[in-house]
């Protein structure tokens, strides 16, 4: 991902979910960001470029022992 993405990306996940977010780049893939609360890391954004339309694709794993 570009680093403009990755802003657009980290303002919308503060805006929509909480200020505290954080979209990071991943190191050795440009598909995809990493998405953090605070320090805690919560999931992965990966791009989709299908049939011309962008968009985003969050991914979060949840944890039995953290429920």
């Amino acid at each position: 991902m570009k680093p403009e993405e990755i802003k657009k990306l980290d303002a919308y996940f503060k805006r929509m979910f909480n200020p505290q977010m954080v979209v990071k780049a991943r190191p050795r893939k440009n598909d995809s960001a990493e998405v953090y609360l605070g320090e805690e890391f919560l999931g992965v954004v990966y791009v989709d470029d299908e049939d011309g339309d962008r968009s985003y694709n969050f991914s979060m794993a949840i944890l039995d022992v953290d429920l």
